[in-house]
């Protein structure tokens, strides 16, 4: 009975949102592109046959050819392990730095607070994100490095260009929940300050920030295609949407295809997880269930 009486509320949201119905079924695909793609793509994505270059869609190679013979649907299947990958990583890593860095420094305050909030954050904030990733990952990828590494030192990049967005939301978040009287009493009866933040804070204030990190996968997703585009993501021939974006755009006229299907995969992945984020805003915001009935 309680299991059905906390699923309802899941279930209800789900049929009244179509679009984040929509957008875990496009999360759920992509997330299967990247785990089984050795078995789903139908052909291997770094098989060159100049033969059939640029060769327009059809049965036997259903989004068509690059200008390389290879075949475009399981490059952009490959694509999705590289996408999927960096997302997750850099939320993690920026929510995890975020975290802690917004937890010390709202929890604190003073001296603490002051130097974390207005020269870190702010030092950070100066400059854009992407701007400061591109110039890490231009400084880490002097020479000649393995996809592995290059990999690497993308979400590193992306992780030093996102956390201050993370931080400033716990921040302010553990500010607020630092004066509650549940604080208050676990102070009184002696518990110590790494046990207060993770034991009574952090489990209060982590609604604002999940919904933060479905957003936040959305934004990740769009960075590493840009800095794919860019041509500063994972080396070739390592199938990337960014990258056949940038090799396909020299061919925008005469073969489309190579820049429609990994721009709509692309498109559909920033739309999905935006769809979950904000579905996630509505259904852990107290008011907005009043308003529903939920």
């Amino acid at each position: 009975m309680a299991s059905a009486t906390l699923t309802n509320p899941t279930i209800v949201t789900l049929r009244r949102n179509p679009l984040a119905t929509t957008g875990i079924v496009f999360v759920c695909v992509f997330v299967l592109f990247a785990i089984f793609a050795p078995w789903i793509a139908p052909q291997d994505p770094a098989n060159i046959s100049l033969a059939t270059r640029l060769q327009p869609p059809s049965a036997h190679h259903w989004f068509g050819t690059d200008e390389l013979g290879r075949d475009v649907l399981s490059r952009v299947i490959f694509g999705a392990r590289i996408s999927m990958l960096v997302g997750i990583s850099v939320v993690a890593g920026s929510l995890l730095l975020g975290t802690i860095i917004g937890s010390l420094a709202g929890y604190y305050g003073g001296f603490v607070d002051r130097f974390v909030n207005v020269i870190v954050m702010n030092a950070f904030l100066s400059m854009p994100g992407i701007l400061l990733a591109i110039a890490f990952v231009a400084f880490l990828n002097q020479g000649k490095n393995s996809a592995m590494q290059s990999l690497f030192n993308l979400i590193l990049a992306l992780i030093i260009g996102g956390w201050v967005g993370y931080a400033r939301l716990v921040r302010a978040q553990v500010l607020a929940a630092r004066e509650r009287e549940y604080v208050e009493a676990a102070r009184a009866l002696g518990a110590s300050d790494w046990r207060i933040v993770t034991r009574h804070i952090l489990p209060n204030i982590m609604q604002p920030v999940i919904v933060q990190a479905a957003i936040g996968m959305a934004g990740a997703v769009l960075a590493e295609a840009t800095m794919s585009f860019l041509g500063l993501g994972v080396p070739p021939p390592t199938a990337s949407w960014g990258s056949m974006l940038n090799d396909g755009r020299s061919h925008l006229f005469d073969a489309p295809h190579l820049v429609v299907f990994p721009a709509l995969a692309v498109m559909l992945a920033v739309l999905s997880f935006n769809f979950i984020g904000d579905a996630l805003r509505d259904f852990l915001d107290p008011r907005s269930r009043l308003e529903t009935g939920l």
